[in-house]
């Protein structure tokens, strides 16, 4: 039997992995030399939509269950909680977003914190020049933000200007200096495109944005814990990004919120709260917004929520952003070689971005059976998933990905598309 010199290739890159010992901290990782137990799953290539928990995240909500909850009881919310969504918002700006302390804070679903920054940043543009009664933002973003702001915009007699997106290459500087202008309130991007992995120039883009008197949202739910950013120095104004990807910290965790320090005093987030007050336990008949970054808080926060991403946090912050970067750089390359030299040939297109530089850390494959690939994959416990128009997604998580991992499931996409190319064909 031929070696595959792009198995040989993959092994090789495994074990110069300066990465590599994080593998062994998550639940459910083996690799080849462990022997793999039963149940495990062959290749997960979903880490952009769900990550994998760790296992010291078991370890802390065990133990914060016993000890934290069960021991101090409702002494808790005086000793830390009150204060953790702040701390863990700091410890992410720092080892991710590139965000000084005060400007991060853990809270609600994405949703939610996507509606409140942006009802906020408008209702602000608004009182300030009446005339700014536009939000801008593109066809191809995700469903979320297209609604959200649709229903901002309904609410406040504002309209929506489209940019119409391609697909594969996403939004560009140039077509939202078409758009903006004096009418602009608020310009609304992601910063990798759920689909495509098309990674935004959020530098360039801010700067129009800020030129025409708007200010900017980025969507960081498809970058945060894979692609650096830097939304202090690039002059960002505010962003939001979901914990549940590449921060893994579980089903439903707890949206991030950034909000530039000399926006706090500025912005009126639209959903009151009592701990969001300057004093909450004086029950006060009116309410104060507090100082700082705790004015975006509402209600109590989800403490057992925000528990898990700490333990990633803490990883990214020890092997340093640029490295986690690097890595998803690599293995996303890998597995263009993969789809370049093996499913080409089965009518599969790459719909992401060849050039690293303007990818994130996932790749779409392209083609009209891979709704029909996906569901067959799962059944073999390959998991990436699907979203159209044909479009398989790969997403590798820097962290608990290795690239033999890749391989084998880039394996499993192939053989299965020949076996539904062959079924389609008369030939099974």
């Amino acid at each position: 039997m031929t070696p595959d010199p792009h198995l040989s290739f993959a092994r090789r890159m495994d074990r110069s992995d300066g990465l590599a010992h994080l593998r062994r901290r998550f639940v459910g990782v083996t690799d080849a030399a462990d022997g793999a137990s039963p149940d495990a799953v062959v290749a997960y290539l979903d880490g952009n939509s769900l990550g994998r928990p760790t296992i010291a995240t078991g370890e802390r909500l065990q133990r914060f269950v016993a000890e934290a909850w069960g021991g101090r009881l409702i002494r808790g919310w005086d000793e830390e909680w009150l204060d953790l969504p702040f701390a863990i918002g700091d410890a992410l700006g720092r080892a991710a977003l590139g965000a000084a302390s005060g400007q991060t804070y853990i809270g609600d679903s994405t949703t939610v914190t996507l509606y409140k920054l942006a009802r906020a940043a408008v209702d602000a543009q608004i009182a300030r020049d009446p005339a700014r009664t536009e939000i801008v933002v593109d066809t191809d973003n995700f469903p979320t933000d297209r609604y959200v702001l649709d229903g901002i915009a309904g609410e406040r007699g504002m309209s929506i200007r489209w940019i119409v997106a391609d697909t594969e290459s996403g939004v560009t500087p140039d077509q939202v200096a078409a758009v903006v202008g004096p009418q602009t309130a608020l310009v609304v991007l992601s910063h990798v495109a759920y689909r495509s992995g098309f990674l935004a120039d959020v530098p360039a883009i801010t700067r129009i944005t800020h030129d025409a008197g708007a200010l900017v949202l980025w969507d960081l739910c498809h970058s945060a814990g894979s692609v650096p950013t830097e939304l202090d120095a690039w002059g960002v104004d505010l962003a939001v990004g979901c914990t549940y990807k590449y921060l893994n910290g579980g089903p439903g965790s707890p949206a991030f919120g950034y909000v530039r320090a000399d926006l706090q005093e500025v912005l009126a987030q639209p959903i009151r709260g009592w701990l969001g007050t300057a004093d909450a336990f004086a029950m006060g008949p009116e309410y104060v917004p507090a100082p700082g970054i705790r004015r975006f808080i509402s209600g109590t926060p989800a403490i057992v929520g925000m528990l898990a991403m700490q333990d990633t946090i803490a990883m990214i912050a020890d092997a340093g952003i640029e490295a986690v970067r690097a890595k998803s750089v690599a293995l996303t390359e890998f597995a263009i070689t993969l789809a370049d030299d093996w499913l080409a040939p089965l009518g599969v297109s790459v719909a992401s971005p060849r050039d690293a530089e303007r990818r994130g850390g996932h790749v779409t494959l392209s083609h009209p059976a891979m709704r029909e690939v996906t569901a067959l994959l799962w059944e073999q416990d390959v998991i990436p998933d699907y979203r159209d128009p044909g479009g398989l997604r790969i997403g590798l998580s820097p962290l608990s990905t290795s690239f033999e991992e890749t391989h084998a499931g880039l394996t499993a996409v192939r053989e299965t598309l020949r076996g539904v190319l062959r079924e389609q064909a008369g030939l099974a």
